[in-house]
């Protein structure tokens, strides 16, 4: 397998990275259209952890973990580190010695669609991570790949210099075309989302705040006691009129 190694690609601006970084995951994604997202496998070894950077992406073999190696070289501050293989795996590619040398180099976390390592050593470090999977399965340095090329993870393309966001819910990426129009429409879903948390704790009801009786009616959702809704089986029926 023959590869590349792409150098400086085009980023994200750093100013639009860091205001991302105000909102989580589920945020941009609804505020985007629902897209995005990378899918519900990527999973964080850590909780409580939000972080937003640029895309350093990696395409590698399987169990192979050179252009890892290779993609280092390429990190630097607020970068994100976005692994994926030509087929699934769940070998453990992505360990403490790699996130030591990405942390030198300024890097907020990685992304890795196959294994991971050394969890509890991340977590101690304070080194943010998601993955497919949590595996010791050791890996080769044998195979060529590429750096900082078009990937997909989960149906979604992402390209080095787009934005990465991550948190508990799990990873999206916006494209560095729309980082400002992500922050504008999760700026306004955040103060849309405001005002329905305090008219919920005001006891006003979802039914009635978004409209939704009305859909009820279109759909013919009809409201029924316990006593007159005749699908129940018959005993049930004669025990509610007892």
């Amino acid at each position: 397998m023959s590869g590349v190694i792409v150098t400086n690609p085009p980023k994200a601006a750093e100013k639009d990275v860091d205001a991302l970084s105000a909102y989580g995951v589920a945020t941009v994604h609804e505020a985007l259209g629902r897209t995005g997202l990378l899918g519900p496998d990527l999973r964080p070894i850590q909780q409580d952890v939000r972080i937003a950077g640029t895309a350093v992406t990696v395409l590698s073999r399987p169990g192979d973990n050179l252009m890892i190696h290779a993609a280092v070289e390429q990190c630097g501050e607020g970068d994100v580190l976005v692994v994926t293989t030509t087929s699934p795996s769940t070998d453990g590619m992505f360990g403490e010695l790699f996130a030591t040398a990405l942390q030198k180099r300024g890097v907020r976390g990685v992304v890795v669609n196959a294994g991971i390592r050394d969890t509890s050593e991340l977590r101690a470090m304070g080194f943010p991570a998601w993955s497919a999977a949590v595996s010791a399965q050791g890996t080769v340095k044998a195979t060529g790949g590429s750096v900082n090329v078009p990937v997909a993870i989960g149906g979604q393309i992402i390209r080095p210099g787009d934005v990465v966001l991550a948190d508990d819910d799990g990873v999206m990426c916006v494209p560095r075309e729309r980082a400002g129009e992500a922050i504008e429409a999760s700026a306004a879903r955040t103060v849309k989302e405001e005002a329905s948390r305090a008219a919920f704790a005001e006891g006003q009801l979802g039914l009635d705040r978004y409209g939704l009786r009305e859909t009820l009616v279109r759909l013919d959702v009809q409201y029924r006691s316990y006593a007159d809704h005749t699908d129940y089986p018959s005993y049930a029926r004669d025990e509610a009129g007892s």
